[in-house]
């Protein structure tokens, strides 16, 4: 009976460990893999940058900066590209994250965003405490309607964090992303 038991906590150990998928802990060069984007792309004038650091053991990645709505302006994102294929049947992503008690959003390239301006995106908040945030795929609104709806995850291309939609001060500590 108790060999039994051990196996089923071991089977339902792994199995709930596999529905996760690490995409990113922010160890082993991570300025490598990730970039630091503001709208000065297209004449905005927010600032910030993107540091990776590590505390009491534990690495991740701070958003810093100022955003701006002047100029049509109004972002700061640290992005990565997604260098293989998810599995079609994950369901969302799920952060580790604290901030400075601003919503701040995720934002998903696919295979079907085609121009600059393409995206889906869905927001979370932050605060002072490292918390853990799900946002199912279902969660995501594209940005325009000529996208498809839904997003599948063997379709996605970029994940990005990102500061936009108002004028705010940005901090934003990300210390995990796993898809689900």
């Amino acid at each position: 009976m108790v060999r039994l038991i051990t196996l089923l906590t071991v089977f339902i150990s792994t199995t709930a460990m596999a529905q996760t998928i690490l995409f990113d802990e922010f160890s082993n060069n991570p300025a490598e893999r990730w970039e630091f984007i503001t709208d000065q792309v297209m004449g905005g004038v927010s600032t910030g940058n993107v540091s990776f650091m590590t505390e009491k053991g534990t690495c991740y990645a701070r958003m810093t900066g100022n955003v701006s709505l002047e100029n049509n302006g109004g972002f700061i994102q640290f992005r990565r590209k997604v260098t293989s294929h998810f599995d079609k049947s994950k369901q969302g992503l799920e952060l580790k994250l604290r901030g400075n008690k601003q919503k701040y959003f995720v934002h998903i390239r696919t295979t079907g965003t085609f121009l600059p301006w393409q995206y889906y995106h869905a927001p979370f908040s932050s605060n002072s405490d490292w918390k853990t945030v799900r946002i199912p795929f279902s969660m995501f609104e594209r940005s325009s309607g000529l996208l498809l709806k839904n997003i599948t995850a063997k379709n996605i291309r970029s994940i990005g964090i990102v500061a936009f939609g108002k004028k705010h001060e940005v901090q934003l500590d990300v210390k995990q992303i796993s898809i689900f």
